[in-house]
C-alpha cells in the first residue's frame, strides 16, 4: 500500500512542488512586503482556525476509517463525522466577526482575514473528503482533489492579485476553488451517510481521539507561527514578509516531499496494524523511515548549499536579501519537522495515545515561544531563525522519547548515519565549486550535488536501494 501511495501521489507531490515555488516566485512580485506579509499573517489566522474547530473531525476520518470498514459500520462512521464537523463549523462565522470587530486592524489586513476566515469551512470540508479518499486507498481520487486545488488555487490567487486584491487574493483563490470542488465531491460523499445513524459512543471516541490531535496542533502552529507575530510586533509587516519569503522557500521545498511521503505512509501504517499487527506495523515503518531519510536528508542539506542562487532566482528584489539568510537555517529546521510530523508524532496516533501528543508538542512550543521573546528584541530576524531551529530540534527528541511509550517505532539509525556520510561528501564537492551566480550556479551546484549523494548512496546501496529503485521501475512500467 506505501509504495503504490508513493507512485500514485507522486503527480501530487510535482504539482505542490511547482506551485509551492511559483507562489514565491510571482505573489513576491506582484505583491509589495506589506501585502505579502499580511497574506502570511491571514493564512496562519486561517490554519489556526480551522485547526482549533475542525480539524480534529479530519483526523479521525483518516484514523477510523479502516476499523469502521472492518466492523461493517461506514455509514454510522461517516453520519456521525459530517454531523460533529457541521456543528463545529457554525462557530466559524462567529469568531470571524468578533475578530474583525474587536482588532484594531487596517483595511488590508482585514480584508485579508476575512478571506480567511471564508476559506476555512471549504477547505475543510475538502479535506474530509480528501482523507476519506486517503484512508480508503482511493490514490487517483485523493490526487487529482489535490491537484485541482492546489493548481487551480493558485491560478485564481495570481489573477486576483493581479487585479488589485492585495494580501487576500491568494486566500480568495484557495477558498473559491476549494468550493468548485466541493460541487463535484460532496453529493457522493454525504450519500455516505444514507442508512447510517449519528452514534454517541462513537462521537465520543472520535472526539476523545481527535480533540488531542487537534490541540498538539494548535501547539505546532504555535510553534511555526509565533515568531511571524513577534517580528509584526517588533519590527512590522515588511520584515515578516522578507522572513516569510524565506521561510516559504525553504520549508515548501522540504514540505512537499514530506507530504507526499505522508499521503501514502499514514493510510499504510494504520492498515498494517489494524490488519496485520505490530510486527506487520515495525517493518513497514522500518521501511518508510528509511525511505524518508535517504530522500529528504540530502534535500534539506542541498537547499542550504545552494540558498544564494535559489534566492536569487525564486525572490522579487524587494524581500531577496534578508531572504537569503533564512533559507539555510528553516532547511534545517524544515527537515527536523517533518520528520517529526510525518513519522515520530506517528506513534501517538497509531497506538491511540493521542494526549500525549499534546505533551510531545507543548515541550517545542513553549521553547519557541521563550526563545523568540528572548532573541527577536535583541537579534531580530537572526534571532527568529536561531529560536526556530533549536525548537524544532527539541521538539524532535521531545516525540522520540515519549513516543516510545505510546507505538514504538524503529529509528533506522544506520541509514541515517550513511546518509548522512553521503551528504557530507555532497557538500565538500558542491563547495569547491565556482559560484557565477543566478540559474547557472543553481542547475551547476544542484545538478553535482545530487550525482555525487546518488552515486555515494547507490554504491553504498544504503538500506538496500538498488533494489527498492528496481522495484518501483518495475511496478510503474507494470500495466494499470
Amino acid at each position: 500500500m506505501f509504495w503504490r501511495g508513493v507512485l500514485g501521489y507522486l503527480p501530487v507531490n510535482i504539482a505542490q512542488g511547482v506551485v509551492g515555488l511559483l507562489t514565491i516566485v510571482l505573489f513576491t512580485r506582484v505583491l509589495s512586503p506589506e501585502e505579502y506579509g499580511a497574506y502570511a499573517l491571514a493564512f496562519s489566522a486561517l490554519s489556526l482556525t480551522q485547526t482549533v474547530l475542525l480539524t480534529w473531525t479530519e483526523a479521525a476520518m483518516a484514523r477510523f476509517f479502516a476499523a469502521r470498514a472492518e466492523d461493517g459500520r461506514l455509514p454510522d462512521h461517516f453520519a456521525t463525522l459530517y454531523r460533529l464537523w457541521g456543528a463545529c463549523a457554525l462557530a466559524t462565522p462567529v469568531i470571524a466577526g468578533i475578530t474583525l470587530y474587536v482588532l484594531p486592524l487596517a483595511a488590508p489586513m482585514k480584508v485579508a482575514l476575512a478571506a480567511a476566515f471564508a476559506a476555512v469551512v471549504v477547505k475543510s470540508l475538502t479535506k474530509l473528503s480528501q482523507e476519506r479518499r486517503r484512508a480508503a486507498g482511493e490514490v487517483s481520487g485523493a490526487a487529482l482533489l489535490d491537484i485541482v486545488q492546489t493548481v487551480g488555487g493558485f491560478a485564481l490567487g495570481l489573477i486576483l492579485a493581479l487585479v488589485g486584491l492585495g494580501g487576500a487574493a491568494p486566500l480568495l483563490g484557495m477558498g473559491a476553488i476549494s468550493l468548485l470542488c466541493l460541487v463535484f465531491v460532496l453529493p457522493a460523499d454525504l450519500g455516505r451517510m444514507r442508512g447510517g445513524r449519528f452514534d454517541h459512543a462513537m462521537a465520543r471516541d472520535y472526539a476523545s481521539y481527535g480533540a488531542p490531535v487537534a490541540l498538539s496542533l494548535i501547539l505546532a502552529l504555535v510553534l511555526s507561527t509565533t515568531d511571524r507575530f513577534l517580528l509584526a510586533a517588533y519590527l512590522g509587516e515588511a520584515t515578516v514578509g522578507v522572513y516569510h519569503a524565506g521561510y516559504s522557500l525553504g520549508s515548501r521545498t522540504l514540505d512537499v516531499v514530506f507530504i507526499w511521503l505522508g499521503m501514502a505512509g499514514g493510510p499504510a501504517l494504520v492498515a498494517a496494524l489494524e490488519r496485520d499487527g505490530p510486527t506487520a506495523l515495525k517493518s513497514a515503518a522500518r521501511e518508510q523511515a528509511s525511505f524518508m531519510i535517504l530522500l529528504t536528508l540530502p534535500a534539506a542539506v542541498g537547499l542550504a548549499l545552494v540558498a544564494p542562487s535559489l534566492v536569487e532566482l525564486m525572490v522579487g528584489e524587494a524581500l531577496r536579501d534578508g531572504a537569503v539568510a533564512v533559507v539555510p537555517w528553516i532547511a534545517a529546521s524544515g527537515w527536523l519537522s517533518g520528520v517529526t510530523t510525518y513519522y515520530l508524532l506517528q506513534a501517538f496516533t497509531l497506538g491511540r495515545r493521542t494526549p500525549m501528543l499534546i505533551a510531545a508538542m507543548a515541550v517545542p512550543a513553549l521553547a519557541n515561544l521563550i526563545l523568540n521573546l528572548l532573541l527577536i528584541p535583541r537579534f531580530g530576524l537572526v534571532g527568529a531563525l536561531w529560536a526556530t531551529t533549536v525548537s524544532y530540534g527539541v521538539g524532535a527528541m521531545a516525540a522520540w522519547a515519549l513516543g516510545r511509550s505510546a507505538q514504538p517505532l524503529p529509528i533506522p539509525w544506520d541509514t541515517l548515519a550513511k546518509a548522512g556520510g553521503a551528504c557530507l561528501l555532497m557538500a565538500a564537492a558542491v563547495l569547491i565549486l565556482p559560484s557565477p551566480g543566478g540559474i547557472l550556479e543553481l542547475i551547476l551546484k544542484a545538478s553535482v550535488g545530487a550525482a555525487v549523494y546518488g552515486g555515494v548512496a547507490l554504491g553504498l546501496n544504503i538500506d538496500g536501494l538498488r533494489g527498492k529503485l528496481s522495484g518501483l521501475a518495475r511496478r510503474k512500467a507494470r500495466p494499470a
